[in-house]
């Protein structure tokens, strides 16, 4: 073979090399633009992290691209523009619902935080020393949270302040308890190891009467869930067996009227049903 094709042959690989790392270089670029979208959401999806502002406004734009392409895909336009201007609303519900729930596994985890500053004071440690300690003894958010006092310490914040700082993320009566328990034992003295060993005890009653309440009390807002799903179900069904039903109730004036009213009835009564099934620990 002579050197023509041999040549030929090899400017075509090097060709076709230098377009695989193109598109490998635009394919990293590509992932990593998306990682600087979706870190926001994955921070506060695993730690209940609060976005700021700019990195808010990143995944307001990509929940409402995500919508919009969704609802192209299932409906066609009109409800690509539907789900699109959803998109800014589902995307804080996310975020609402993950804070809330950090919220919830951080104040579960309060006994145990107790327990473990008391284990750390009865084995000779003082408080700043004793909520460094801590950390090591618990999991999750609890974990987290501690990490942040023991960090703040350690960078010379009185802990005091440290103290209301943990209280205001925390945002719940266990931590607002616990914090106040340690102040008033550095104001006043005494055995705060016992005492948190007798708060964390109290605390864990409290959560597991709350956890009865909320078994005792499921079957009934399940219940009232599913009487309050079932017009909807109903208008759908009918939609199903006769396409044009909604679109003739929606002609005629007083029918209108009146559909929209129970909407609007239905809407207060799954409120309603939330805020007396609601248990406040």
């Amino acid at each position: 073979m002579t050197a023509a094709p041999l040549a030929g042959a090899a400017g075509a690989v090097a060709v076709l090399a230098l377009w695989e790392g193109l598109a490998a270089v635009e394919l990293t670029a590509s992932v990593r633009s998306l990682a600087r979208f979706g870190t926001p959401l994955v921070r506060a999806l695993r730690g209940g992290g609060e976005p700021s502002a700019p990195e808010r406004r990143r995944l307001v734009l990509v929940g409402a691209a995500v919508m919009f392409v969704a609802g192209w895909l299932v409906a066609g336009p009109f409800a690509a523009i539907a789900c699109g201007a959803g998109g800014p609303w589902a995307v804080g519900a996310l975020l609402r619902r993950r804070r809330r729930r950090y919220r919830e596994q951080l104040e579960r985890s309060a006994p145990a935080v107790a327990r473990a500053i008391a284990d750390a004071l009865g084995a000779g440690h003082a408080i700043g020393a004793a909520l460094s300690e801590a950390e090591r003894a618990v999991e999750g958010p609890a974990a987290a949270e501690l990490s942040v006092v023991a960090s703040a310490l350690a960078l010379g914040e009185p802990t005091a302040e440290v103290l209301a700082q943990l209280r205001a993320r925390a945002g719940s009566r266990a931590y607002d308890t616990l914090v106040a328990a340690i102040l008033l034992q550095r104001e006043a003295g005494g055995d705060l190891a016992a005492l948190l060993r007798e708060l964390a005890a109290a605390q864990e009653h409290t959560a597991r009467l709350t956890d009865d309440a909320r078994a005792a009390t499921a079957q009934a807002r399940f219940t009232g869930l599913i009487v309050s799903v079932l017009p909807a179900g109903a208008a759908a069904l009918a939609e199903l067996a006769r396409p044009g039903t909604l679109a003739a109730i929606v002609a005629v004036p007083l029918a209108a009227w009146l559909a929209g009213f129970a909407v609007f009835l239905q809407a207060v009564a799954l409120v309603a049903i939330r805020r007396l099934a609601r248990v406040i620990g």
